[in-house]
């Protein structure tokens, strides 16, 4: 039998309702999006810097660096939009990180130098 769908495969799912997602996302609170970034960035730190039970099959001290960096950029910037009930948990998760990173390097940053320091602080043990 010939395949007659305008797609060219049955079976293919409908092309998405943008409409309806901007509706979706029009309803989420601003500070749940940047909660939201703030976790998926710790998260993906957390595997690059070998704190998963994979432990050094994901490692990558350089793309950790990047991940770092730029969670400290997002709660440096997003600290007066968001209350100290969401900022005080992912500043200690930062840290955390931070600590990590430091402990993890061969060849550690200066204090102030780490990933993020730029926005934190030195970060000490």
């Amino acid at each position: 039998m010939s395949d007659t769908s305008p797609s060219g495969s049955a079976g293919t799912p409908a092309a998405p309702d943008f409409d309806e997602m901007t509706r979706d996302i029009a309803e989420v609170p601003a500070v749940e999006v940047i909660v939201t970034v703030a976790v998926n960035l710790m998260s993906a730190a957390a595997v690059k810097l070998g704190l998963t039970e994979e432990g050094d099959a994901y490692k990558d001290l350089d793309e950790a660096r990047k991940l770092v960096t730029a969670l400290a950029g997002l709660l440096d910037a997003s600290t007066t939009e968001i209350s100290s009930f969401h900022a005080a948990p992912l500043r200690d998760g930062l840290k955390s990180l931070q600590l990590a990173f430091r402990e993890a390097s061969v060849v550690p940053d200066e204090p102030g130098q780490g990933p993020g320091e730029k926005y934190t602080g030195p970060v000490y043990g």
